[in-house]
């Protein structure tokens, strides 16, 4: 009853029946309470979003997979220092962290978000030397800034330890599901290898599936299966069921294994009498129905030598077949189940299932199996036989671990592989996370050029992917190149309309652009998609604000990190809309939550040195200014902000400097440029601002602000036609009724210095006690006219 239960349950996580697995486990663990069991029916809580649920199953027990159950089930309940209590317990300083790599992980998370870093990267790293695949370990360790190069990373020593960990797990997972009788038989027949008993078998697969990364869907059946009673053979009911692809992605265990010779049902080789006739072919210990397995025809070609009339009971079979002679031309069955025609069986009742195994002579050989709907006849060579001869036990010993290591097939994904080919599938997977990885640590890193250049590295087929497309679609983004980053989105939407891998993002992109109809049908398409998710309100909160609504905007950015509160960016739109309120308060709290969330998150970092700036507090605007500066050294906007921030404070040598650094790295930016005209006239270098402000001209035409700064500096030089003449140019382009009125009041006084460079100075030195006059305007930078060049958000 225990076992069909426990199969049912499994059936019915496999196949998302949530509320069945949870009845029908409740009735697991009423019937045969067990540590075991609580697992189970907490797996089945976890996967059916009721983590509290199975915090409160799973609290106060001891067993490792229970405890990193439990500090899932903290994790997703915010309590993070009960989950690392649970990982690592207080009294027991050097205990393992269960569950392997994904152990280690969780706890680096944990540490990650409880602001402890370094100890965070050691589990990350951790988790990766345990489990090369964990893609998820290196993601986190290039958010934090810590990661190694890719090609370190995904290198041929984790191939080595993806073929060893997948040979090891495959082996065990094989002599796992053996029928009971069938493992005593071939351990019997294994004559000078290690005798492997059950409880050392079970005590095997246990450390293996601790092994495992993420496993602890299946980790309670196996355990459950190893400890039915010994019935024999038939009651193993998990092992005459076919598995289906999904199950390996539930419960993180390795499907039941391939049997191709193994016959747990079949009579003795050595039995095989000389009667041709073709009832001999469906003699069996087990009272089947009997069934035409292969054309009788065909069989009286193949041989003379077929299995007799009436062979002997299994029992009778067993009992002699330790003292039974071994000389025989027939390739014997190893424990380990690798033979090397072998297919796993399907059907649940042990009544339609047979099999049988004809061994004529050297080098030919079928398996012949019934699957309730007909038969399947493979041969296989010899050298392949003998390889399976050559490895008599699933635990190999120093001497056999070379034979393991070449010819050992195992089952992986539904498919028997060899030590060669799983070598030979690690290396070409790795190849492509070496690809994937160093792309996205340099974007990271906010290289997003080198970022981009990677990415073409990448075959057309996996280019052409959502996250793929997501990620040059951000690095775009962090170069301000909008209209690239905006055509990258789109094909990202095309290829993956249902992920919202980077839509935040694409939002945000639509906004700098101005294209409010796009924006609006993104944001509705994302609320169609997934209401729940934070994406979806910050596209919302964007459309709004773009309206300027600010209010609006501000409640639906407030949804997205009530729905997901570490969502580090939804935190800083948050802040930005706050100050655009002029709360400034509010918005230093929004962009500090958005950096207890993520350190990293430059974009806070900025939002506290704009609030700071417009304060007037230039030390703290600098301090915010240059730490957004060490962690993206790559962003023009933030370099302008902080050379602006250093000319408020009277240090114009280091900011022409840092002005001239911006300019470098992002020629189609107009602000540097500008700024650094305004620093050159403070120092009355008028010559060499007017050669800066000629030059931006080219790139930002339409700004008002150029042509009266420009006005300002021929006045300064007494050419007051050429003054006259730009600050008329700066009126027609239609400022803001501020910078009109200033301009106007400019040009009245026109032959008053004093009074006209007091007037002045308001609007020329706006960008030093407050903001620039470009923020948040509109540039004509090559020919485009919408674009928001100057404002991070």
């Amino acid at each position: 009853m225990e076992g069909i239960l426990t199969d049912c349950v499994q059936n019915s996580l496999r196949y998302f029946m949530y509320r069945n697995a949870i009845f029908l486990c409740e009735r697991l663990c009423a019937e045969f309470p067990s540590e075991v069991n609580l697992q189970l029916l907490a797996t089945c809580y976890l996967q059916n979003n009721q983590a509290y649920a199975a915090y409160n199953i799973l609290k106060g027990t001891q067993m490792a997979l229970s405890r990193y159950l439990f500090a899932v089930a903290c994790y997703q309940m915010d309590l993070l220092s009960e989950a690392e209590a649970a990982l690592s317990p207080v009294n027991e300083p050097s205990a393992e962290i269960p569950n392997g790599a994904a152990g280690h992980y969780l706890m680096g998370l944990i540490y990650r978000y409880t602001d402890r870093r370094k100890n965070a990267i050691h589990h990350y790293k951790m988790a990766l030397s345990i489990d090369p695949l964990l893609w998820a370990a290196y993601e986190e360790l290039c958010m934090l800034g810590a990661a190694e190069e890719a090609t370190a990373v995904f290198s041929e020593a984790a191939a080595l330890c993806i073929q060893k960990q997948y040979l090891q797990n495959g082996l065990a997972t094989q002599n796992l599901y053996l029928p009971n009788e069938d493992r005593n038989l071939v351990s019997s027949k294994s004559a000078g290898t290690e005798d492997i008993s059950l409880r050392q078998l079970k005590h095997m697969q246990a450390n293996n599936l601790r092994d495992i990364p993420g496993n602890y869907h299946g980790a309670a059946v196996l355990a459950a299966a190893a400890s039915q009673p010994l019935n024999g053979g038939p009651s193993n009911a998990s092992f005459y069921n076919t598995p289906s692809p999904i199950t390996t992605q539930l419960s993180g265990v390795a499907p039941p294994p391939l049997c191709r010779n193994l016959q747990p049902n079949g009579p003795n080789l050595n039995m095989l009498g000389t009667d041709s006739s073709p009832k001999s072919t469906i003699s069996s210990t087990i009272q089947a129905p009997r069934r035409k397995f292969v054309d009788e025809g065909k069989l009286r070609k193949i041989s003379g030598r077929l299995f007799s009339d009436s062979g002997p009971r299994r029992s009778t079979r067993l009992a002699g077949e330790a003292g039974a002679n071994a000389n025989t031309s027939t390739t014997t069955v190893a424990g380990n189940g690798t033979t090397n025609s072998s297919k796993y069986l399907g059907g649940s009742k042990l009544s339609s299932v047979a099999l049988r195994s004809v061994t004529l002579r050297k080098g030919q050989s079928w398996a012949n199996e019934n699957i309730d709907e007909g038969m399947r006849n493979e041969p296989f060579d010899d050298s392949r036989a003998n390889t399976a001869s050559t490895v008599s036990s699933s635990f190999p010993t120093s001497d056999t671990r070379s034979a393991v290591q070449e010819g050992t097939t195992v089952p992986i994904g539904g498919t028997a592989m060899n030590g060669s080919r799983i070598m030979t599938g690690a290396s070409d997977l790795l190849g492509l996370l070496r690809i994937l990885g160093e792309g996205y640590r340099m974007s990271c890193m906010y290289r997003c050029k080198d970022a981009l250049d990677v990415y073409l590295k990448l075959p057309h087929k996996h280019y052409n992917t959502g996250w793929v497309l997501s990620q040059v679609g951000k690095a775009y983004f962090e170069v301000v190149d909008y209209l690239e980053a905006e055509h990258a989105f789109n094909l990202a939407r095309r290829a993956s309309p249902y992920s919202l891998e980077g839509m935040d993002i694409y939002s945000t992109v639509l906004y700098h652009l101005k294209e409010d109809m796009k924006l609006s049908y993104l944001a509705q398409e994302l609320i169609t998609t997934d209401r729940l998710a934070a994406q979806s309100w910050c596209a919302m909160g964007n459309c709004y604000s773009l309206q300027k609504d600010h209010e609006t905007a501000l409640k639906n950015f407030q949804r997205a990190v009530q729905l997901n509160p570490r969502f580090a960016y939804g935190h800083t739109l948050c802040g930005h809309e706050y100050v655009a309120l002029e709360d400034f308060e509010n918005g230093i709290r929004s962009y500090q939550s958005a950096l207890r969330v993520d350190a990293r998150h430059y974009n806070s970092w900025y939002g506290l040195g704009m609030v700071y700036l417009r304060q007037e507090k230039f030390e703290f605007s600098e301090h915010h200014f240059r730490m957004a500066f060490q962690i993206n050294p790559h962003s023009s906007v933030i370099m302008s902000y902080l050379g602006t921030a250093m000319h408020a404070l009277k240090r114009s040598g280091e900011a022409i400097e840092m002005m001239e650094k911006a300019i470098l790295a992002d020629k189609k930016n107009p602000l540097p440029m500008y700024q650094k005209a305004n620093i050159l006239l403070s120092l009355e270098k008028f010559d060499e601002a007017l050669e800066v402000l000629e030059e931006l001209k080219e790139y930002a035409p339409r700004e008002s602000g150029v042509y009266a700064l420009m006005g300002k500096i021929y006045k300064r030089r007494n050419m007051h036609e050429k003054a006259m003449l730009h600050f008329g140019l700066a009126l027609d382009l239609k400022p803001s009724a501020t910078d009109v009125a200033t301009i106007k009041a400019a040009i009245e006084k026109l032959h008053v210095p004093d009074e006209i460079e007091d007037n002045l100075r308001l609007l020329i030195s706006r960008s030093c006690e407050s903001d620039l006059s470009f923020v948040g305007k509109s540039f004509t930078v090559d020919g485009n006219e919408s674009i928001t060049a100057l404002l991070l958000r």
